[in-house]
């Protein structure tokens, strides 16, 4: 099975959100529909690339300011502590079979609040460009750049403040 990241985020945008135990679960499952062998190392790479890379997002349900998305409680999660939502720069796409996938799988369609997860993923960028930039790792810094433009599309949220950041380390 080819995971690629939109690959990724097409199994996890089927259900809305997924926990990593579930997608996990979902990817094991269509490897076994694909005929081949799953390779848990190789998954979790994939997935860890795709967090890392914004095409899936990490999201908690049941963040701080007590607003998060309306079907879901903490007891939905089971052992995961947060769910894998589509991230920013994705463009889900569906691997072959996956389309099966909900009716395999006992996991309940979800949806999440933008605005919250969007927050998440804004102070998420907030540490990531910080580090980018104290690295000095102008390729981090360009990527991030993109990201944030995208993610200001993507969910009601402004990252001015951390696109000004980014600009001047570039320019340095």
């Amino acid at each position: 099975m080819s995971e690629t990241h939109e690959e990724l985020a097409g199994i996890v945008d089927l259900f809305g959100a997924l926990t990593p135990t579930e997608l996990e679960r979902a990817l094991s499952e269509l490897a076994f529909k694909q005929g081949e062998e799953t390779n848990a190392a190789a998954l979790s790479g994939a997935v860890e690339t795709a967090i890392e890379e914004y095409y899936l997002v990490e999201y908690d349900p049941t963040d701080a300011d007590g607003n998060g998305a309306d079907d879901l409680s903490a007891g939905d999660l089971g052992d995961d502590d947060h769910l894998l939502v589509v991230g920013p720069v994705a463009f889900p796409t569906l691997p072959e079979n996956a389309e099966d996938l909900p009716h395999i799988l006992d996991v309940p369609e979800r949806s999440v609040d933008r605005e919250v997860v969007g927050r998440q993923v804004a102070s998420r960028l907030l540490t990531d460009a910080a580090r980018a930039v104290n690295d000095d790792d102008a390729d981090r810094i360009d990527h991030l750049l993109d990201v944030s433009y995208d993610l200001e599309v993507w969910a009601p949220v402004e990252v001015d403040d951390v696109q000004a950041r980014l600009h001047d380390a570039l320019e340095e």
